[in-house]
């Protein structure tokens, strides 16, 4: 608590918003170099850190649908019992 160095605290990329990561890499240019071809042709090649972002977009994306169809087949299951309920009354 009163040593001279301080802890360093590191933040995983798991902690980060993936959005804001992309979309920071976007707006500073980082998420793309441009290569010359043989033939004069200029391409735009993404960075492997902006792919990386993109990915983890994706998988956050993706474990979201995921909870959100459990809790669809629940509530679709929910309203199936209560109709069975209704009916033979």
């Amino acid at each position: 608590m009163y040593g001279r160095s301080k802890p360093t605290v590191e933040s995983s990329s798991s902690d980060k918003n993936p959005n804001r990561v992309s979309g920071g890499l976007k707006a500073q240019g980082g998420d793309h170099f441009t290569m010359i071809a043989e033939n004069g042709l200029e391409q735009q090649i993404p960075t492997q850190r902006y792919v990386q972002s993109l990915e983890e977009q994706s998988r956050k994306q993706r474990a979201a649908i995921t909870v959100l169809e459990r809790k669809l087949t629940r509530c679709e299951t929910a309203i199936e019992q209560l109709k069975g309920m209704v009916r033979p009354s």
